[in-house]
This record gives structure tokens, sequence and C-alpha cells, in this order.
């Protein structure tokens, strides 16, 4: 009933962890058929446009980074049965976030008549979103962290923009959202599409502040009450990420098999798998209270905080000490990988602004093509070449 065709996530995460026992070329046919279902929800615009437009579909912020998401999911199916065209297709259309990135107020916004709709308030709860605003919406781009830190201007800027999303107002404009809930800042941990933010500090090597946010929501937004839960139970969701955190592991992009690891709630967890062997996760430190990691042991000392799928399945144990301050923490340095191939960039789409909508007889208008692109057109219908007029 909720935007997007997640299933497809579920599909390739279980393929990225070598759980194949099941009819792949079936489940593939069925993927693409979600993702090409022209008629559906918007889908044909944003196929053809590169991102949906308020014009074009309800929600349409959350549509296209919701489908941009599902696609790289597609990506790697693809990849993994060997389709190369596909895979391509997908991996461009995994990009489109980037249509509705503004780089001048640096939020992910709703796009009219090829420009973006003003006047704007990353406060307001409106239509272009799912139960959510642009503060929230503008971070889910888990397939693609890297190039989210490349259109912030770099790792400082994006961090200073998530500082500024937990140290925000909490109070939205616009109307009433019974789903924006367990506010810090804009952060709404009521609500899903939060739910791995926290965790992006770790992806530009500041461990400490995943920690200190993980906690205050492990800590404050769940409680041993029948009203113990700060948001809405959508799958089990809620509970998952307590369960999760709490043992100190978290996937933030499902398809790719990662988890960070940032310090649990316990001493030592013991994970119990299904193939009869244990994982154990152990504190060698002896003061409580401490949630800074200092140090790991091996033979994950080198794993920068992030541990495969494949290692937590054939058990082991991960050991660590703590320190109560931030100044000897463990530091993660060069952690910003990417899930997007650097020969997969898209061209953005150009910003169209026009004096006057809609026009009867002639109106002007003003195109500004991104950085190191050219904008080519034709008069006729036709489709634009490199031989085509320049603008």
């Amino acid at each position: 009933c909720m935007i997007g065709y997640h299933s497809v996530s579920v599909i390739a995460d279980a393929i990225s962890k070598g759980i194949v026992d099941f009819n792949l070329p079936i489940a593939y046919e069925a993927m693409k058929k979600s993702a090409e279902s022209k008629q559906r929800y918007g889908l044909g615009a944003y196929i053809e446009n590169g991102a949906l437009s308020v014009e074009d579909e309800s929600e349409s912020v959350s549509k296209t980074l919701e489908y941009a998401y599902d696609d790289w999911c597609i990506a790697q199916v693809s990849k993994f049965l060997g389709y190369e065209s596909e895979y391509n297709t997908y991996m461009n259309r995994s990009q489109s976030w980037k249509n509705l990135f503004d780089s001048e107020s640096k939020f992910i916004r709703p796009k009219k008549n090829g420009d973006f709709l003003s006047p704007f308030d990353p406060y307001e709860v409106n239509n272009n979103f799912t139960e959510a605003n642009a503060w929230q919406y503008t971070f889910f781009v888990p397939q693609d962290i890297p190039g989210m830190v490349n259109a912030y201007g770099g790792v400082a800027q994006f961090e200073n923009k998530l500082d500024s999303l937990f140290n925000a107002k909490t109070k939205t404009s616009g109307r009433d959202q019974a789903d924006i809930t367990g506010l810090i800042g804009q952060y709404a941990h009521g609500n899903e599409p939060s739910h791995h933010i926290a965790y992006l500090y770790h992806t530009i090597g500041k461990p400490t502040k995943t920690a200190d946010k993980t906690h205050q929501i492990l800590n404050e937004f769940y409680h041993n009450n029948p009203d113990g839960l700060i948001g809405n139970e959508d799958c089990g969701q809620m509970s998952a990420w307590y369960v999760m955190s709490a043992i100190g592991l978290y996937q933030i992009c499902p398809g790719n098999p990662q988890y960070e690891f940032s310090t649990p709630l316990f001493k030592q967890v013991v994970i119990h798998l299904e193939n009869n062997k244990k994982f154990i996760i152990t504190n060698l430190s002896k003061n409580k209270g401490e949630k800074y990691v200092q140090k790991l042991n091996a033979p994950f000392q080198n794993k920068m905080m992030q541990i495969n799928y494949q290692d937590l399945i054939n058990g082991g144990s991960l050991s660590y000490y703590t320190t109560s301050t931030k100044d000897s923490a463990y530091q993660l340095y060069n952690r910003s990988y990417s899930l997007i191939e650097d020969n997969q960039q898209i061209i953005i789409n150009p910003l169209i602004k026009s004096s006057q909508n809609p026009f009867i007889k002639d109106a002007k208008v003003n195109m500004n093509a991104s950085a190191g692109s050219a904008i080519f057109y034709t008069l006729d219908g036709s489709f634009p070449t490199l031989d085509s007029k320049q603008y």
C-alpha cells in the first residue's frame, strides 16, 4: 500500500548474501515488471524524464527517491545475472535523485514545469512528500552516499548538513501529519524514512556522532509500556531498528551486505545463527557507560567498523574496547565508499525558468545546464543530437 516497489530490495539483499535457492529468472522478470509498469504511480514520467514533477504525480519527491533506490537494487541483480544493458539502465535510473537536488538550498526539492517549486519551506509537510518533509527525505539516498556527499561540496559540508538536521527546530509547518513523531530537530524516528540517518555519520568518518544519536534514541524513545514506541510500528520496523541498534549492527543499504558496527547496549551480545554457529560481540572495557569505540581487536581491526554479512554468518567473535572521550575514540578515515561506478554518472536535467505559466502566445524561457554539459535543441519535434543547434 506504500510507495516504491520495495520487494525488489528484499530479493536483491537476499542475493547479495548468497541466498539464491529460488527461481532467479522468474524473480528477475517480476522485479523488472514492477519497475516498468508505466501506468502506475507516475512511473512513465519518472522513466521518461529522470524524475517526477509536481504535475506528474502526488508525493513526487518521495516516489522519485524510493524508485531510484529500488532501481539500484534491480541493477545489482542485473549485474549478478550478467545482464550488462539492464545493469546500465537501472544504474542510471538509480541516480534520479540528482535531478531534484537543489545545489543552492542544499535540499532535495519538488519541481514544477522544469524549475524548483517556489516558495519552498523545508519544514513544510505537504503533498510533495510521503508522510514527511524535505528535511527528512533529503537524506534518502542510501545507494549513493558519496554522490550525496559530493553534492554538498564534501565531507565537512555534509557533516554540517547532518548536524543541522538534528539541531533544527522540532516544529513542522503545513499539514498535520501523525506519522512525524520522535523528533530530534527534524530527524523523525517515529517514521521509517529517517531510520538510517544517524548511521550516515559513519560513512564520513564520524562514528562518535553515530554513537551519540543511536544511544539517545535507544534510551529515550523506547519504553517498556503499552505506548513504549515513539512512532508507527510499520511491519515491525520500529522494533527492528531497536533490536539491530541495541546489538550494534545496522545495514544502511539493503542490497549491499555491509553492516555498520556501533556500540551495543550490552557488555556482550551472542547472536545464534540459523547454521548453528554463533557470532559473539564483547566489550572488553571494565568501565560502565562508555559508548565510543576506542579499539577493534583482530580480525576486525582494519574493517573500519563495517562488517560483511559473510563474516557474521561464518560465526566468530568481535571484541572491542570503549572510551568515554571522543578525542581518544576510534576514527574512520577514507570511509566514503561508492556503490555507483564513476562511468555511470548521469547528466543532470537543466533548470527551466519561465516568467509566466501557462502562456498563450509566447514567453521568455531561460535554461541552465549543469556544470560541464551543454544543451542542444530542435524546433521541429525531432530528438536533438550533438549536431543540433546549441542553446
